[in-house]
């Protein structure tokens, strides 16, 4: 390894793409006293991410959370550009562009001819394969993911994700300047989602199931509230935007079979898309919004086409209690995360417990999904899967890992090196 900087040294720092995701990145090294520069092609874009850039300072000035000095040190931090060689001497580059794998290796072919051979490059992507964008370089052992979370500048979660190649010093100093700028941070290997995005598609594909066989979103979102989750699902799709995941596939020409349980799992989004309810973004999602508000408000025209949408796809609907939506939704997710342990995709229980804690919402109380399935008994959770098994089919067949543990009557805290299989991936 070549580069002679350390964390504490970073000063200069660039992120490609001036769009929600980036500006929130940038203000996160800017607080930390980074400068940083933000790179669009789009003039416009730009100049919009600027003045959103100033008018957050304000805000934080107006409410008494920085000092007027502290907000133009702050903005001192900032420069913007259309040009890559402007960003030639930057010790660190942080892409930032939406979900598309061709573009981002584009970028990063773009990054490796301009940018000093001593800078690391990282992709801020939620799904996309790390080391597919890393090859497309001459240094994929500089080359690592950097997952924020949105808004960037206010969610503490930073998934750190290892390529095949990525140097573990260049993962030591991404670690260690990721804790300087004020983040929680784990590092996660290369994987469809990662730690937090791969374990909430079970989660997700559970919740969406359950509108189909007879709950109605505002049903599946109170019980998993109760449960202490700070949103359910379907208000987590209204904040995010429906319409990411639709658009996303768009763009990738996924298309799924015409009644397969993928397809029958989305269809309901992509109709609320097909009517441009796209979220809170534009006041009608799968719940509908004020003006101004972003009180969930429950929509009986959604509630008719998530019932017209299951009978439609041959679903019987009936009643379904609160505490069936909790297990199948959480032994879903838990059941997902043993498996990321048994690849040895985290490297540690605990790991999983605090992105799951500062990134998605699960009840501190509970520790976080592993902590409370240890805290329940690994033979309990196991055994809630093979009765979920035997009644909902393969969905819920206990990890190998999971069922190791019951045997021996251990814990997933308990789980080390000799209990991880990366030949199961």
């Amino acid at each position: 390894m070549t580069q002679n900087f350390q964390a504490a040294t970073v000063e200069q720092v660039a992120v490609i793409g001036a769009g929600t995701m980036g500006r929130g990145i940038a203000i996160s090294f800017a607080n930390a006293g980074i400068n940083v520069t933000l790179l669009d092609l789009n003039d416009d874009v730009r100049a919009q991410a600027m003045d959103y850039i100033g008018k957050i300072y304000a805000q934080m000035v107006e409410r008494e959370r920085i000092t007027q000095e502290q907000m133009d040190a702050r903005l001192a931090c900032f420069s913007d550009t259309g040009s890559y060689a402007d960003i030639a001497h930057v010790q660190l580059v942080v892409e930032a562009v939406y979900e598309n794998l061709a573009l981002k290796q584009t970028i990063f072919r773009e990054l490796d001819r301009v940018v000093n051979a001593d800078a690391i490059l990282a992709t801020n992507t939620s799904y996309l394969d790390i080391d597919a964008i890393a090859a497309e370089t001459s240094r994929p052992e500089k080359v690592l993911g950097m997952h924020f979370f949105s808004p960037a500048h206010i969610m503490k979660l930073l998934e750190i994700v290892r390529g095949a190649k990525t140097d573990p010093a260049v993962l030591d100093l991404v670690e260690a300047l990721g804790a300087r700028i004020g983040k929680v941070a784990v590092v996660a290997g290369n994987c469809h989602g990662f730690i937090g995005n791969r374990m909430l598609e079970p989660y997700v594909f559970q919740s969406r199931r359950l509108l189909l066989e007879g709950a109605l979103p505002q049903q599946v979102d109170q019980a998993l509230e109760a449960f202490g989750m700070a949103m359910g699902p379907f208000r987590m799709y209204d904040v995010v935007g429906i319409d990411l995941e639709w658009r996303s596939r768009q763009m990738a020409e996924v298309k799924f079979e015409q009644g397969s349980a993928d397809e029958l799992n989305v269809r309901v989004d992509d109709r609320l898309c097909e009517m441009e309810r796209f979220g809170q973004k534009n006041g009608k999602g799968y719940y509908r919004y004020e003006a101004g508000s972003r009180q969930a408000l429950r929509d009986e025209d959604v509630e008719a086409l998530v019932i017209s949408t299951s009978i439609e796809a041959g679903f019987e609907r009936r009643s379904i209690s609160d505490n069936e939506i909790v297990e199948r939704c959480l032994l879903g997710l838990i059941n997902e995360g043993a498996r990321i342990l048994q690849e040895g995709i985290a490297s540690s229980s605990a790991d999983i417990d605090k992105v799951y804690l500062n990134g998605y919402g699960f009840p501190a109380e509970r520790g976080g999904p592993m902590a409370y399935a240890d805290e329940r008994g690994i033979a309990n959770v196991y055994n809630a899967l093979k009765a979920l098994e035997a009644e909902h089919g393969e969905f819920f067949k206990p990890a190998a890992l999971l069922q190791r543990l019951a045997e021996q009557q251990r814990c997933f805290a308990d789980v080390n090196s000799s209990d991880i299989n990366t030949e199961s991936k």
